[in-house]
């Protein structure tokens, strides 16, 4: 947007019945929807979750609490309707998408499962790639094509204004710490956590493998390269699905750890994308603030959360509608005739 929108912006939100920056975040937040739909009265009415599933090799080197077993378990738990982002996204009447990536295993047979599945779960990347080529760029297409680019000309956003993402995947903190240690040299006792429980033998294991797996390739990669050798195939889906969302004048709400791994993928091969995206939370994981850092963004919500799943992500749309709310119906001191300060 040009510096005289951003002008007539501030005007307008200065102009509402209230202190000049009261509102703190909420006007940072409506300025940011408002520039990305390029409009003063902008359309914050609805909100999807999309939830990708898949397994990841390293957990054979025991990285993780819980088997990988679990992951299939937990979207069927999904799919049944009793997971904590079910709950989430039931109370704010967000419809929710679950794609199986690369859940290990034969096919799940559900009606309300969307197969865009890869392969049953990455390899092992202490010993190899995680996938090869044509495997990256197919989940790279599969995440792409949830939000295809709009035709020249188009601007519509489609069928949602805002979008989160979320994840299941047992041992997927081990490859977002990698892909964020590889793209911004982030170390990684910055980063490397517990995950779903690890206690401080599980966490210095997980180091210690994490650190071997790190020496078979060069201290830095490129998105691409990162991706490839230690990404999950549910985190390649979400980095091209943010990328491609955001192009599409959709706000991405960006979730906790595992998300913003992806977004640090995303916004490494695109980096115009940024203004679309509002980081919702500030996870539990430890190594979440080192990315948040790296990035120089500020999360919305701190609520020591570290499920995944979207939850966090799901918990700022209400404060996105506010911000959207208070462009398009707060009164001004001129309609209310309401005094200025002298």
């Amino acid at each position: 947007m040009t510096s005289e929108f951003q002008k007539k912006l501030q005007r307008a939100l200065d102009a509402k019945t209230k202190p000049i920056g009261s509102l703190g975040r909420l006007e940072q937040l409506a300025a940011q929807i408002a520039t990305l739909q390029g409009t003063f009265q902008p359309s914050m009415s609805t909100c999807q979750l999309i939830i990708f599933g898949a397994d990841h090799g390293i957990a054979d080197q025991g990285v993780s609490a819980y088997p990988s077993e679990v992951t299939r378990q937990m979207v069927e738990n999904l799919l049944a309707g009793g997971a904590a982002a079910n709950v989430i996204a039931d109370s704010l009447d967000v419809p929710v998408k679950i794609i199986d990536a690369g859940i290990k295993g034969d096919p799940i047979n559900h009606p309300d499962l969307i197969n865009r599945r890869i392969a049953p779960g990455t390899a092992d990347f202490s010993t190899g790639p995680a996938m090869n080529s044509d495997q990256y760029h197919l989940a790279t297409k599969h995440g792409a094509n949830l939000f295809p680019s709009p035709s020249q000309g188009e601007t519509k956003r489609g069928s949602t204004d805002a979008v989160c993402f979320g994840e299941i995947g047992i041992a997927n903190t081990a490859s977002a710490s990698m892909i964020a240690h590889k793209i911004h040299d982030i170390p990684l006792q910055d980063l490397v956590g517990p995950g779903t429980g690890l206690n401080p033998e599980g966490v210095q294991h997980k180091m210690d493998v994490l650190t071997k797996s790190s020496q078979r390739t060069a201290p830095r990669l490129d998105a691409a390269a990162a991706l490839t050798e230690y990404g999950g195939f549910e985190i390649v889906m979400m980095a091209a699905a943010i990328r491609h969302a955001a192009t599409a004048k959709r706000l991405v709400i960006i979730d906790g750890f595992i998300a913003t791994a992806a977004a640090i993928a995303a916004i490494k091969s695109e980096p115009d994308i940024t203004d679309a995206l509002l980081f919702a939370h500030r996870s539990g994981e430890r190594g979440h603030d080192a990315m948040l850092q790296a990035l120089n963004v500020k999360p919305l919500l701190d609520l020591d959360m570290r499920l995944g799943e979207g939850t966090g992500a799901l918990l700022a749309w209400p404060l996105v509608k506010a911000a959207a709310a208070i462009l398009n119906n707060m009164a001004t001191f001129q309609s209310a005739q309401v005094s200025t300060k002298l």
